[in-house]
Protein backbone atom coordinates (compact mmCIF):
# COMPACT_ATOMS: atom_id res chain seq x y z
CA UNK A 1 0.00 0.00 0.00
CA UNK A 2 1.51 3.30 -1.06
CA UNK A 3 1.73 6.14 1.40
CA UNK A 4 -0.38 8.43 -0.82
CA UNK A 5 -3.22 5.89 -0.97
CA UNK A 6 -3.76 6.02 2.78
CA UNK A 7 -5.40 8.71 4.85
CA UNK A 8 -3.63 10.44 7.72
CA UNK A 9 -5.71 8.46 10.20
CA UNK A 10 -4.67 5.18 8.56
CA UNK A 11 -1.01 6.21 8.68
CA UNK A 12 -1.40 7.22 12.31
CA UNK A 13 -2.91 3.82 13.12
CA UNK A 14 -0.07 1.99 11.39
CA UNK A 15 2.51 4.01 13.32
CA UNK A 16 0.62 3.32 16.54
CA UNK A 17 0.59 -0.42 15.89
CA UNK A 18 4.29 -0.48 14.99
CA UNK A 19 4.96 1.58 18.11
CA UNK A 20 3.06 -0.95 20.23
CA UNK A 21 5.23 -3.72 18.80
CA UNK A 22 8.32 -1.66 19.53
CA UNK A 23 7.40 -1.31 23.21
CA UNK A 24 7.52 -5.04 23.98
CA UNK A 25 11.28 -5.04 24.51
CA UNK A 26 11.65 -1.79 26.51
CA UNK A 27 8.86 -2.64 28.95
CA UNK A 28 10.39 -6.10 29.35
CA UNK A 29 13.58 -4.37 30.45
CA UNK A 30 12.29 -1.32 32.30
CA UNK A 31 9.31 -2.57 34.30
CA UNK A 32 11.26 -4.87 36.58
CA UNK A 33 14.19 -2.51 37.32
CA UNK A 34 12.72 -1.15 40.59
CA UNK A 35 12.30 -4.76 41.74
CA UNK A 36 16.04 -5.56 41.62
CA UNK A 37 16.50 -5.44 45.43
CA UNK A 38 13.44 -7.66 45.98
CA UNK A 39 14.53 -10.16 43.34
CA UNK A 40 18.03 -10.28 44.85
CA UNK A 41 16.57 -10.86 48.30
CA UNK A 42 14.12 -13.51 47.10
CA UNK A 43 16.79 -15.40 45.15
CA UNK A 44 19.47 -14.97 47.85
CA UNK A 45 21.91 -13.20 45.56
CA UNK A 46 23.54 -9.83 44.93
CA UNK A 47 21.85 -7.01 43.00
CA UNK A 48 24.73 -7.12 40.46
CA UNK A 49 23.78 -10.70 39.61
CA UNK A 50 20.22 -9.58 39.05
CA UNK A 51 21.57 -6.84 36.76
CA UNK A 52 23.15 -9.56 34.60
CA UNK A 53 19.62 -10.60 33.63
CA UNK A 54 19.51 -7.35 31.64
CA UNK A 55 22.62 -8.42 29.73
CA UNK A 56 21.28 -11.94 29.07
CA UNK A 57 18.13 -10.29 27.72
CA UNK A 58 20.25 -8.22 25.36
CA UNK A 59 22.07 -11.34 24.11
CA UNK A 60 18.78 -13.16 23.52
CA UNK A 61 17.44 -10.18 21.67
CA UNK A 62 20.53 -10.04 19.46
CA UNK A 63 20.34 -13.75 18.64
CA UNK A 64 16.64 -13.51 17.86
CA UNK A 65 17.26 -10.79 15.28
CA UNK A 66 19.17 -13.26 13.11
CA UNK A 67 16.45 -15.86 13.57
CA UNK A 68 13.51 -13.67 12.60
CA UNK A 69 15.02 -11.60 9.80
CA UNK A 70 14.83 -14.30 7.08
CA UNK A 71 11.53 -15.60 8.50
CA UNK A 72 9.90 -12.19 8.14
CA UNK A 73 11.07 -11.98 4.52
CA UNK A 74 10.00 -15.55 3.69
CA UNK A 75 6.62 -15.79 5.48
CA UNK A 76 5.53 -12.15 5.64
CA UNK A 77 5.31 -10.14 8.83
CA UNK A 78 2.30 -11.54 10.70
CA UNK A 79 2.93 -15.29 10.92
CA UNK A 80 6.33 -14.95 12.63
CA UNK A 81 4.75 -12.38 14.95
CA UNK A 82 2.07 -14.86 16.01
CA UNK A 83 4.62 -17.57 16.83
CA UNK A 84 7.21 -15.34 18.49
CA UNK A 85 4.80 -13.42 20.72
CA UNK A 86 2.96 -16.61 21.75
CA UNK A 87 6.24 -18.14 22.92
CA UNK A 88 7.15 -14.84 24.63
CA UNK A 89 3.96 -15.03 26.71
CA UNK A 90 4.75 -18.57 27.86
CA UNK A 91 8.37 -17.78 28.78
CA UNK A 92 7.38 -14.56 30.57
CA UNK A 93 5.00 -16.52 32.79
CA UNK A 94 7.90 -18.92 33.47
CA UNK A 95 10.04 -15.91 34.53
CA UNK A 96 7.40 -15.13 37.14
CA UNK A 97 7.79 -18.65 38.54
CA UNK A 98 11.62 -18.77 38.56
CA UNK A 99 13.24 -19.75 41.87
CA UNK A 100 16.97 -19.32 41.16
CA UNK A 101 19.03 -16.59 39.55
CA UNK A 102 20.61 -19.01 37.05
CA UNK A 103 17.22 -20.19 35.80
CA UNK A 104 16.12 -16.55 35.71
CA UNK A 105 19.10 -15.64 33.47
CA UNK A 106 18.16 -18.44 31.02
CA UNK A 107 14.49 -17.51 30.96
CA UNK A 108 15.32 -13.87 30.32
CA UNK A 109 17.44 -14.97 27.35
CA UNK A 110 14.52 -17.01 25.98
CA UNK A 111 12.10 -14.18 26.68
CA UNK A 112 14.16 -11.85 24.53
CA UNK A 113 14.77 -14.51 21.87
CA UNK A 114 11.04 -14.87 21.32
CA UNK A 115 9.85 -11.31 21.92
CA UNK A 116 12.38 -9.60 19.66
CA UNK A 117 10.27 -10.52 16.63
CA UNK A 118 8.12 -7.50 17.51
CA UNK A 119 10.96 -4.99 17.15
CA UNK A 120 12.35 -6.58 13.96
CA UNK A 121 8.92 -6.60 12.33
CA UNK A 122 8.21 -3.01 13.36
CA UNK A 123 11.44 -1.75 11.80
CA UNK A 124 10.91 -3.74 8.60
CA UNK A 125 7.33 -2.48 8.29
CA UNK A 126 8.57 1.11 8.25
CA UNK A 127 9.90 0.36 4.75
CA UNK A 128 6.81 -1.72 3.92
CA UNK A 129 4.39 1.12 4.51
CA UNK A 130 6.44 4.31 4.04
CA UNK A 131 8.96 5.59 1.44
CA UNK A 132 12.63 5.67 2.36
CA UNK A 133 12.81 9.48 2.44
CA UNK A 134 10.25 9.45 5.26
CA UNK A 135 11.83 6.62 7.26
CA UNK A 136 13.89 8.74 9.71
CA UNK A 137 10.77 10.75 10.59
CA UNK A 138 8.68 7.61 11.07
CA UNK A 139 11.36 6.02 13.26
CA UNK A 140 11.39 9.22 15.34
CA UNK A 141 7.63 8.90 15.80
CA UNK A 142 8.10 5.28 16.84
CA UNK A 143 10.60 6.47 19.43
CA UNK A 144 7.93 8.80 20.81
CA UNK A 145 5.65 5.82 21.38
CA UNK A 146 8.55 3.66 22.53
CA UNK A 147 9.60 6.40 24.92
CA UNK A 148 6.37 6.19 26.88
CA UNK A 149 7.58 2.87 28.31
CA UNK A 150 10.57 4.30 30.23
CA UNK A 151 8.24 6.95 31.61
CA UNK A 152 5.57 4.52 32.76
CA UNK A 153 7.10 1.05 33.03
CA UNK A 154 9.40 1.59 36.08
CA UNK A 155 6.61 3.49 37.84
CA UNK A 156 4.16 0.68 37.15
CA UNK A 157 6.77 -1.85 38.26
CA UNK A 158 7.46 0.09 41.47
CA UNK A 159 3.73 0.26 42.21
CA UNK A 160 3.28 -3.47 41.61
CA UNK A 161 6.21 -4.32 43.88
CA UNK A 162 4.87 -2.02 46.61
CA UNK A 163 1.45 -3.71 46.71
CA UNK A 164 2.40 -7.25 45.70
CA UNK A 165 5.71 -8.82 44.59
CA UNK A 166 8.08 -8.80 41.64
CA UNK A 167 6.55 -11.92 40.11
CA UNK A 168 3.35 -10.02 39.31
CA UNK A 169 5.47 -7.68 37.14
CA UNK A 170 6.14 -10.55 34.73
CA UNK A 171 2.52 -11.65 34.75
CA UNK A 172 1.64 -8.10 33.75
CA UNK A 173 4.16 -8.23 30.88
CA UNK A 174 2.57 -11.46 29.64
CA UNK A 175 -0.88 -9.82 29.70
CA UNK A 176 0.36 -6.79 27.74
CA UNK A 177 1.91 -9.05 25.07
CA UNK A 178 -1.35 -10.98 24.79
CA UNK A 179 -3.27 -7.75 24.13
CA UNK A 180 -0.75 -6.65 21.48
CA UNK A 181 -0.98 -10.09 19.83
CA UNK A 182 -4.77 -9.81 19.59
CA UNK A 183 -4.50 -6.34 18.07
CA UNK A 184 -2.07 -7.63 15.45
CA UNK A 185 -4.37 -10.49 14.56
CA UNK A 186 -7.49 -8.38 14.12
CA UNK A 187 -6.26 -4.95 13.03
CA UNK A 188 -2.74 -4.89 11.54
CA UNK A 189 -2.52 -5.37 7.74
CA UNK A 190 0.17 -7.60 6.28
CA UNK A 191 3.10 -5.34 5.46
CA UNK A 192 4.77 -7.68 3.00
CA UNK A 193 3.46 -10.73 1.24
CA UNK A 194 5.41 -13.98 1.75
CA UNK A 195 8.36 -14.35 -0.62
CA UNK A 196 9.03 -18.00 -1.28
CA UNK A 197 12.24 -17.14 -3.13
CA UNK A 198 13.84 -16.25 0.21
CA UNK A 199 15.79 -19.32 1.27
CA UNK A 200 15.94 -20.53 4.86
CA UNK A 201 18.99 -22.69 4.26
CA UNK A 202 22.09 -21.59 6.21
CA UNK A 203 24.33 -20.83 3.19
CA UNK A 204 21.95 -18.42 1.37
CA UNK A 205 21.07 -16.73 4.67
CA UNK A 206 24.74 -16.20 5.49
CA UNK A 207 25.36 -14.94 1.95
CA UNK A 208 22.45 -12.53 2.29
CA UNK A 209 23.79 -11.14 5.55
CA UNK A 210 27.27 -10.89 4.02
CA UNK A 211 25.91 -8.84 1.11
CA UNK A 212 24.29 -6.47 3.59
CA UNK A 213 27.44 -6.17 5.72
CA UNK A 214 29.69 -5.18 2.81
CA UNK A 215 27.53 -2.17 1.99
CA UNK A 216 29.53 0.82 3.42
CA UNK A 217 26.44 2.83 4.32
CA UNK A 218 25.23 -0.11 6.38
CA UNK A 219 28.34 -1.05 8.33
CA UNK A 220 29.55 2.50 9.00
CA UNK A 221 26.21 3.86 10.20
CA UNK A 222 25.11 0.64 11.90
CA UNK A 223 28.31 0.58 13.98
CA UNK A 224 28.25 4.32 14.63
CA UNK A 225 24.66 4.13 15.83
CA UNK A 226 25.39 0.97 17.81
CA UNK A 227 28.19 2.44 19.91
CA UNK A 228 26.32 5.70 20.39
CA UNK A 229 23.15 3.88 21.37
CA UNK A 230 25.15 1.63 23.73
CA UNK A 231 25.03 4.50 26.23
CA UNK A 232 21.36 3.67 26.74
CA UNK A 233 22.12 0.00 27.46
CA UNK A 234 24.87 0.94 29.89
CA UNK A 235 22.49 3.30 31.66
CA UNK A 236 19.71 0.69 31.93
CA UNK A 237 22.07 -2.00 33.30
CA UNK A 238 24.00 0.27 35.65
CA UNK A 239 21.50 2.86 36.87
CA UNK A 240 19.80 0.72 39.57
CA UNK A 241 23.13 0.21 41.36
CA UNK A 242 24.23 3.83 40.84
CA UNK A 243 21.08 5.46 42.13
CA UNK A 244 19.79 2.93 44.68
CA UNK A 245 23.17 1.72 46.02
CA UNK A 246 25.55 4.66 45.55
CA UNK A 247 23.15 7.56 46.05
CA UNK A 248 20.73 5.57 48.26
CA UNK A 249 17.50 6.73 46.63
CA UNK A 250 14.32 4.70 47.16
CA UNK A 251 12.80 2.55 44.38
CA UNK A 252 10.06 5.16 43.99
CA UNK A 253 12.54 8.03 43.58
CA UNK A 254 14.60 5.90 41.22
CA UNK A 255 11.52 5.37 39.06
CA UNK A 256 10.96 9.14 38.99
CA UNK A 257 14.59 9.78 37.98
CA UNK A 258 14.37 7.09 35.32
CA UNK A 259 11.21 8.68 33.92
CA UNK A 260 12.75 12.15 33.97
CA UNK A 261 15.87 11.05 32.13
CA UNK A 262 13.70 9.35 29.53
CA UNK A 263 12.31 12.76 28.60
CA UNK A 264 15.65 13.65 27.04
CA UNK A 265 15.65 10.49 24.95
CA UNK A 266 12.04 10.99 23.85
CA UNK A 267 12.10 14.75 23.39
CA UNK A 268 15.06 14.98 21.05
CA UNK A 269 13.67 12.08 19.07
CA UNK A 270 10.79 14.37 18.22
CA UNK A 271 13.12 17.31 17.61
CA UNK A 272 14.71 15.06 15.00
CA UNK A 273 11.35 14.85 13.26
CA UNK A 274 11.68 18.56 12.49
CA UNK A 275 15.45 18.65 11.97
CA UNK A 276 15.25 16.13 9.13
CA UNK A 277 13.09 18.60 7.19
CA UNK A 278 16.00 21.04 7.00
CA UNK A 279 19.13 18.93 7.45
CA UNK A 280 20.39 15.65 6.07
CA UNK A 281 20.53 12.77 8.54
CA UNK A 282 24.29 12.48 7.98
CA UNK A 283 24.89 16.06 9.18
CA UNK A 284 22.63 15.65 12.21
CA UNK A 285 24.38 12.43 13.18
CA UNK A 286 27.87 13.93 12.88
CA UNK A 287 27.01 16.92 15.11
CA UNK A 288 25.30 14.81 17.78
CA UNK A 289 28.06 12.18 17.93
CA UNK A 290 30.58 14.98 18.56
CA UNK A 291 28.51 16.37 21.43
CA UNK A 292 28.07 12.89 22.92
CA UNK A 293 31.80 12.10 22.82
CA UNK A 294 32.75 15.40 24.48
CA UNK A 295 30.04 15.12 27.15
CA UNK A 296 30.97 11.56 28.05
CA UNK A 297 34.64 12.55 28.44
CA UNK A 298 33.74 15.41 30.82
CA UNK A 299 31.48 13.03 32.76
CA UNK A 300 34.34 10.53 33.06
CA UNK A 301 36.89 13.11 34.23
CA UNK A 302 34.57 14.34 36.97
CA UNK A 303 33.63 10.83 38.05
CA UNK A 304 37.31 9.88 38.21
CA UNK A 305 37.88 12.73 40.65
CA UNK A 306 34.64 12.00 42.53
CA UNK A 307 33.40 15.49 41.62
CA UNK A 308 29.83 14.75 40.60
CA UNK A 309 26.92 14.47 43.00
CA UNK A 310 23.43 13.19 42.28
CA UNK A 311 22.27 16.30 40.37
CA UNK A 312 25.36 16.47 38.14
CA UNK A 313 25.19 12.75 37.40
CA UNK A 314 21.57 13.10 36.33
CA UNK A 315 22.51 16.10 34.15
CA UNK A 316 25.28 14.27 32.28
CA UNK A 317 23.12 11.20 31.79
CA UNK A 318 20.33 13.40 30.43
CA UNK A 319 22.62 14.82 27.73
CA UNK A 320 24.09 11.44 26.78
CA UNK A 321 20.67 9.81 26.55
CA UNK A 322 19.37 12.77 24.55
CA UNK A 323 22.20 12.24 22.06
CA UNK A 324 21.23 8.56 21.78
CA UNK A 325 17.68 9.65 20.97
CA UNK A 326 18.99 11.60 17.99
CA UNK A 327 21.58 9.15 16.72
CA UNK A 328 19.32 6.09 16.71
CA UNK A 329 16.71 7.14 14.10
CA UNK A 330 19.22 8.83 11.80
CA UNK A 331 21.80 6.03 11.89
CA UNK A 332 19.11 3.37 11.42
CA UNK A 333 17.48 5.21 8.51
CA UNK A 334 20.79 5.66 6.67
CA UNK A 335 21.90 2.08 7.33
CA UNK A 336 18.58 0.68 6.07
CA UNK A 337 18.24 2.98 3.04
CA UNK A 338 20.08 0.79 0.47
CA UNK A 339 17.72 -2.18 1.07
CA UNK A 340 14.19 -2.89 -0.12
CA UNK A 341 13.64 -6.57 -0.96
CA UNK A 342 15.69 -7.83 1.98
CA UNK A 343 14.55 -5.17 4.45
CA UNK A 344 13.66 -7.83 7.04
CA UNK A 345 17.16 -9.30 6.97
CA UNK A 346 18.76 -5.84 7.04
CA UNK A 347 16.56 -4.84 9.99
CA UNK A 348 17.46 -8.06 11.79
CA UNK A 349 21.18 -7.64 11.22
CA UNK A 350 21.03 -4.01 12.33
CA UNK A 351 19.21 -4.99 15.51
CA UNK A 352 21.57 -7.89 16.16
CA UNK A 353 24.60 -5.61 15.95
CA UNK A 354 23.00 -2.89 18.08
CA UNK A 355 21.72 -5.14 20.82
CA UNK A 356 24.60 -7.63 20.79
CA UNK A 357 27.29 -4.97 21.08
CA UNK A 358 25.13 -3.03 23.53
CA UNK A 359 24.77 -6.13 25.70
CA UNK A 360 28.51 -6.76 25.72
CA UNK A 361 29.27 -3.14 26.59
CA UNK A 362 26.62 -3.08 29.31
CA UNK A 363 28.36 -6.00 31.01
CA UNK A 364 31.38 -3.74 31.37
CA UNK A 365 29.51 -1.81 34.07
CA UNK A 366 29.75 -4.81 36.39
CA UNK A 367 33.02 -6.22 35.05
CA UNK A 368 35.17 -3.14 35.72
CA UNK A 369 37.16 -3.19 38.97
CA UNK A 370 35.41 -0.03 40.18
CA UNK A 371 31.71 0.49 40.76
CA UNK A 372 29.00 3.11 40.61
CA UNK A 373 29.23 6.34 38.64
CA UNK A 374 32.85 5.82 37.58
CA UNK A 375 32.04 2.46 36.00
CA UNK A 376 29.07 4.03 34.19
CA UNK A 377 31.09 7.05 33.00
CA UNK A 378 34.04 4.94 31.81
CA UNK A 379 31.87 2.65 29.74
CA UNK A 380 29.86 5.51 28.25
CA UNK A 381 33.02 7.44 27.35
CA UNK A 382 34.58 4.43 25.60
CA UNK A 383 31.40 3.84 23.58
CA UNK A 384 31.09 7.53 22.62
CA UNK A 385 34.69 7.83 21.45
CA UNK A 386 34.46 4.63 19.40
CA UNK A 387 31.24 5.87 17.73
CA UNK A 388 32.94 9.16 16.82
CA UNK A 389 36.00 7.35 15.43
CA UNK A 390 33.94 4.99 13.25
CA UNK A 391 31.89 7.83 11.79
CA UNK A 392 34.89 10.02 10.98
CA UNK A 393 36.95 7.20 9.47
CA UNK A 394 34.06 5.92 7.34
CA UNK A 395 32.96 9.19 5.75
CA UNK A 396 34.87 8.68 2.50
CA UNK A 397 33.58 5.14 1.92
CA UNK A 398 29.97 6.10 2.57
CA UNK A 399 30.20 9.14 0.31
CA UNK A 400 31.43 6.99 -2.58
CA UNK A 401 28.72 4.39 -1.92
CA UNK A 402 26.03 7.07 -1.97
CA UNK A 403 27.27 8.21 -5.38
CA UNK A 404 27.11 4.67 -6.70
CA UNK A 405 30.88 4.24 -7.05
CA UNK A 406 30.93 1.19 -4.85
Amino acid sequence: MDLIERSKSQNFFLILMMGALNTITPISIDMYLPAFPKIAEDMHTDIRNVALSVSTYFFGFAAGQILYGPLLDRFGRKRPLYIGLSFYIVVTIACALAQSIHVFWLLRFLQALSGCVAAVAAMAMVLDFFPTNKSARIISLLILILGVSPLLAPTVGSFIVSISNWRVVFMTLAAVAAIVLLCIFFFLPEGRQPDLTVSLMPKPIITGFKNILVEPRFYVYALTGTFSFAGLFVYVAGSPAVFMNEFHVSPGIYSAIFAGLSVGFIGVGQVNHFLTRSYRSEKILEAVITVQAITSMVFFIGALNNSWGLAATIGFLFIILACSGLTYPNAAAIAMSPFTKNAGSASALLGCIQIGVGGIISMGVGALPFRGSLSLATTMMAAGIIAFGILMSGRKATAKAALGKI
